[in-house]
């Protein structure tokens, strides 16, 4: 399978909802082999939580980590506290509580940034989950002693065709689970595909609480996504270009074997590139690099873009001749050429970032100059071979350069 479709977000916002659609097709064999592995079952969530949070640590993705926290803590309250039936003294109430509070849990992550867990940030979160617990101990002292009289027909309110769960806390996790989804469009981010995922499953357990084992099922499914997703986090460094933060080499070459029968492939490279890191320094020229990766990806024709190396980058237009995709090329060049880049003076900027913010944009000494690429564009309608489609579009690159640079050569 082709890393953009595995890493798109349509993939990853499928791939619970597959997920439980396979559960639920095979959930009767599901229950027969978790109860007659009960021991081994039960206790396979906390070991898998447990892993995530170690490979949390190891990867520095301090957010995943939390929001596996959440759920070991989450779990743990079902299987010591929730194994009776719901009509059971405070059961529903602690159902309640914990359906409420675990979907805040894990958007809280969201206000956090990703360090190791040795940090204040996965200590903060942990003093947040012990008073979450504190407040539910209180919440649940408080109905004991008699309060809270008539939260069975208001807050309690159970429409049993639904669920066992009270009827607005359902729409409430949908809700939470629709947030997370757009998140996941927006950005889709690992950790936005993590929190969405663990919601739909959490939610899943808590909203079908009744059916056998549905912690378990769902709890050991959330952990090994959560731990498919840590290891794919390395491995989208890998294939995404650090300073441009675009699919680099490695998903280019990945890519290339799922073009399709017609494709075009377009070679970019900046002109005059080497008198940019001459003449301002190499920082400007990262800042070069930035802008054009920038640019490259408003290009239309739903094409894609990777950074080749050094000062080159490459777009793939699946489905198109070179004749369809040069208006979309010539529109790209046209658009890098009228933008003017501000050249900081980064040793008159103030020390301080305040003072820097208030005076962005002031700096007299601050230069602008225009950036230019040439491109060289082939399609594959009289070559067979990906390898000699991009030779071609090098020549076609090579071209443009020798006619004067900033233009669109086809070939």
């Amino acid at each position: 399978m082709s890393y953009s479709i595995v890493t798109s977000y349509w993939f990853r916002l499928t791939f619970p909802i597959l997920l439980l659609c396979l559960v639920t097709l095979g959930m009767s064999n599901v229950i027969i082999v978790t109860q007659a592995n009960l021991g081994f079952a039960s206790n396979l969530p906390f070991v898998l939580f447990a892993a995530v949070i170690a490979l949390g640590h190891a990867f520095k993705q301090s957010r995943i980590a939390m929001i596996s926290t959440a759920m070991l803590v989450a779990y743990w309250v079902i299987q010591w506290r929730l194994q009776v039936p719901l009509a059971t003294g405070t059961t529903l109430l602690e159902l309640a509580l914990l359906a409420f509070l675990f979907p805040i849990a894990a958007m809280l992550v969201y206000s956090m940034r990703d360090t190791s867990l040795l940090s204040k940030t996965y200590v903060a979160f942990l003093v947040t989950l012990s008073l979450f617990c504190g407040w539910s101990y209180l919440i649940l002292d408080y109905f004991a002693a008699g309060g809270f009289t008539n939260v069975n027909e208001t807050f309690l309110y159970i429409e049993p065709v639904i669920s066992k769960l009270p009827l607005i806390l359902v729409l409430y996790l949908c809700a939470v689970i629709g947030i997370a989804a757009i998140l996941l469009l927006k950005h889709n981010r690992i950790i936005d595909a993590v929190a969405y995922s663990s919601l739909v499953l959490a939610s899943t357990t808590f909203i079908f609480f009744h059916v056998p084992y549905i912690s378990v099922t769902m709890f050991s499914i959330a952990a090994i996504v959560q731990i498919i997703y840590l290891l794919s986090a390395s491995y989208e460094l890998a294939f995404n270009d650090r300073l441009t933060n675009i699919p680099g080499r490695l998903a280019l070459d990945s890519d290339l074997k799922h073009l399709g029968r017609k494709y075009a492939i377009a070679m970019v490279d900046i002109d005059h590139f080497k008198n940019f890191n001459d003449s301002y320094g190499h920082d400007t020229g990262d800042d070069v690099l930035k802008l054009v990766a920038a640019k490259l990806q408003e290009v239309g024709g739903k094409a894609r873009v990777y950074r080749y190396g050094g000062e080159e980058f490459t777009i793939l237009f699946k489905g198109k001749t070179v004749k369809e995709a040069k208006p979309h090329l010539e529109t790209l060049r046209e658009n890098i050429a009228g933008y003017e880049m501000t050249l900081r003076d980064t040793n008159a900027r103030p020390k301080n970032n305040r003072q820097g913010t208030r005076r962005r944009g002031k700096n007299a000494n601050n230069q602008t100059v225009n950036v230019t690429v040439s491109i060289g564009v082939c399609d594959n309608r009289k070559i067979n071979k990906v390898e000699d489609v991009i030779k071609g579009a090098d020549r076609a690159l090579y071209k443009a350069k020798d006619g004067g640079r900033n233009q669109v050569a086809g070939n």
